[in-house]
């Protein structure tokens, strides 16, 4: 097994990655939260038909009431309505102070457990257990839950850190190569961001069955840059800010085609891109850095481009939750695993947006 430690005091707790965890779940759970009677579920509709039983099963056996609450999967699913839905299933499986919910699932539904978990009777345990290549290596890890508003993406949210991350890379064989291509926009991100070897190990990978087998040390390896990033910075005021990169430009650009043609991850490495070769044409960023970013991405199959208005950017970074006042911090790469945080006025930011052509 391989473990990796968040360490933030009382609220610590451990990542662990080991194909076949996931028979293990229920015992685990049990064992770290002796005191919950019952632990709901919470999965989406493409998940829950794969996974739901064994997690059931699993903590029933260790005489755990385990409640599956399922919704539509997909983006357009993580809003208040899908949200209000959860908190009445709880409130229906009668889940007290006590109790937990888990998550089962990808980013989607990590981000809307751990919302309803920090909410529901003012909080309960949460526990995570993600599906998906991107929930995995990044959205589960860290606390930070949320849903969408039509006008913009994570709008509402809050920080609960899990009580425990569990990862079976074996189910990232049930993912649709899309999906799991999916997750390597985050994993690209990890090696633009801090770990220039990442990057350059991840194009010594040239096929879906070699990057399955090589998942658990990539996985490992997203997460503890990730742990010492949240050690240092649990709430985003500074340095977790560099977890960002790519994704101003990527969530507009997933708000643009209505949550339906681009997926997370393709949009995040558009908006690597995108904004990398206009902090070159600044002065910012190594030249050809886009060019390696893009070439990277298309390895994994994986749009570097897209063709978009600038007002449509403005329009969503207008309402992206890490704007301050008239001021947004953009991520930039000095080049490839070196990067850092970039103050822009509001006013100034057409200089970091694509042109038309």
């Amino acid at each position: 097994m391989r473990k990796v430690q968040v360490a933030l005091g009382s609220r610590s707790y451990d990542i662990e990655i080991e194909e076949g965890l996931l028979a293990q779940v229920g015992a685990k759970v049990h064992a770290l939260l002796p005191q919950a009677e019952t632990v709901a579920v919470i999965t989406d509709s493409n998940v829950g038909p794969l996974y739901g039983e064994t997690v059931r099963k699993g903590l029933e056996e260790a005489g755990v009431r385990a409640p599956v609450l399922t919704f539509p999967a997909g983006e357009e699913s993580k809003n208040l309505a899908t949200l209000g839905r959860l908190y009445e299933g709880l409130a229906r499986a009668g889940v007290t102070r006590s109790d937990a919910v888990l998550a089962l699932g990808g980013g989607v539904t990590g981000d809307m457990a751990g919302l309803a978990a920090a909410t529901f009777l003012r909080g309960v345990a949460f526990v995570q257990v993600p599906t998906s290549l991107l929930a995995a290596v990044d959205s589960s890890v860290g606390g930070k839950v949320a849903v969408d508003l039509p006008c913009g993406k994570n709008l509402v949210g809050a920080f609960l850190q899990p009580r425990a991350v569990y990862i079976d890379p074996d189910m990232l064989r049930t993912l649709p190569a899309r999906f799991l291509h999916d997750g390597m926009a985050e994993v690209i991100k990890y090696g633009c961001i801090f770990d220039a070897d990442l990057f350059d190990r991840l194009g010594r990978i040239h096929s879906d069955a070699e990057l399955l087998a090589a998942a658990d040390g990539i996985i490992e390896r997203c997460c503890a840059h990730k742990a010492r990033v949240v050690e240092r910075d649990e709430l985003e005021q500074g340095e977790r800010m560099l977890l960002n990169f790519g994704h101003t430009l990527g969530h507009a650009v997933e708000k643009a085609f209505h949550y339906e043609t681009y997926s997370h991850g393709e949009a995040v490495g558009i908006g690597m891109v995108l904004l990398t070769r206009q902090t070159e044409q600044l002065g910012l960023t190594e030249q050809g850095t886009a060019d390696r970013i893009a070439a990277l991405l298309r390895q994994y199959s994986l749009p570097a481009d897209v063709k978009m208005a600038p007002a449509d950017f403005r329009q969503t970074i207008a309402m992206d939750k890490k704007k301050r006042g008239d001021r947004i911090t953009l991520i930039v790469l000095h080049a490839i695993g070196d990067s850092f945080r970039h103050p822009v006025a509001f006013r100034d930011l057409a200089a970091y947006l694509p042109k038309e052509d």
